[in-house]
């Protein structure tokens, strides 16, 4: 029997949050069910209703008191539209959901998912994706994390599905269009000469790592390797000055020649897939890794610290990439290492985008299969 999935999120721009949403609209309304996505809008609300979904604008996502109001409406809509699940994706959506959820009467309650994204600070406000009849863990470590920091939360409750990526995004072997490799060329001759590419693909913030690679990057040099560095992402306007830091420190330590900065792209792929080594050293455990799945699908090797999602992906597909936490030195071995002897790399993966909408679709089956009596539990 064909459900109606409505998905809830702030808007619909560019993220992973917004992207998984797209991959899961998309793989209903193929699969033949209705697929309703609610948010403030954005950039990608074209391509969401070119791929056959609906879009209902609502802002529940704005910190305002007037968001309130978008309760009574929400219950409405879901109420109106029949829907089988509702699908929070994010804390303040979550809370607007909830609430509106609740207050559904009897059998015409749907069944209610949320998906913890990211390791939330730890208060009364996070506490509402716990409240989900079945909650997503996107990895194993953010399952650890909710059991830990919300230990009264049913664990049968709990759905550890990994994020995937599609085989066909990121083919093993890829190789850029002709025409962006000579593009690429010009802007960056000097790196086709015997240079040893190692590419950090991150946004620059203090806590994605930009300080330990430069570091990295330093030590690995004074083993006498042509390695040179490239720093794939923009800084926030908001941590321009950070930004302006790494800048200096590169600087004061003399790598200029050695490592770039690259700013914001929106070819990542082209340019993990010319590089010798990609880095995943985030500070903070991240909650999947979702760079280093990409490069490792491409068939390049990784290095990343041993902690959050961005170990599980590793230990699966390239254990040897692994090293200590914020251990500049053990990156650094490691880099030496690989450029004497360059590690294979699995072709297996088992992250893959179609495992991740089976796995989201077969919650969506097992809650609605559920009778309406049965859905009034968790968090009710």
């Amino acid at each position: 029997m064909p459900l109606t999935v409505v998905q809830a999120l702030p808007a619909l721009d560019v993220g992973g949050v917004e992207r998984g949403t797209l991959e899961v609209a998309a793989e209903l309304v193929r699969r033949g069910h209705r697929s309703i996505v609610i948010s403030a809008g954005g950039r990608l609300v074209d391509k969401l209703i070119s791929e056959g979904s609906e879009h209902f604008t609502m802002p529940i996502g704005n910190k305002s008191p007037m968001t309130l109001l978008e309760i009574r409406r929400l219950r409405s809509l879901l109420e109106s539209e029949s829907a089988s699940i509702l699908h929070a994706r994010s804390r303040l959506p979550a809370w607007i959901a909830y609430l509106a959820w609740r207050k559904m009467s009897g059998r015409s309650r749907c069944g209610f998912v949320t998906t913890v994204h990211g390791p939330y600070s730890v208060n009364r406000y996070s506490r509402i994706m716990m409240h989900g009849q079945r909650i997503i863990a996107i990895s194993s470590f953010i399952r650890d994390y909710i059991l830990k920091n919300y230990p009264d939360t049913d664990e049968s409750r709990i759905r550890v599905i990994h994020r995937g990526v599609a085989t066909n995004d990121f083919p093993r072997g890829y190789q850029p269009a002709e025409n962006w490799q000579i593009k690429w060329r010009s802007e960056y001759p000097d790196f086709f000469k015997d240079r040893f590419i190692v590419t950090l693909p991150a946004r620059i913030t203090r806590w994605k790592g930009q300080e330990d690679f430069i570091q990295v990057i330093r030590l690995a040099a004074q083993e006498g390797i042509p390695v040179h560095g490239f720093i794939a992402g923009g800084p926030h306007p908001r941590r321009h000055r950070f930004y302006q830091q790494l800048q200096g420190q590169v600087q004061k330590l003399d790598l200029d020649s050695r490592i770039t900065f690259l700013g914001h792209r929106n070819d990542l792929r082209e340019i993990m897939s010319v590089s010798d080594v990609v880095c995943s050293l985030a500070r903070e455990p991240e909650a999947f890794g979702r760079t280093a799945l990409e490069a490792l699908c491409l068939g390049i090797p990784v290095i990343a610290y041993n902690h959050g999602g961005a170990s599980e992906v590793l230990a699966e597909m390239f254990p040897v990439g692994l090293v200590e936490p914020m251990n500049h030195a053990a990156a650094a071995r490691k880099l030496v290492d690989f450029y004497r002897r360059r590690p294979g790399v699995t072709a297996e993966n088992p992250f893959t985008l179609e495992k991740m909408l089976n796995k989201t679709i077969s919650v969506y089956e097992e809650l609605n299969a559920e009778s309406g009596r049965d859905r009034n539990g968790a968090g009710a």
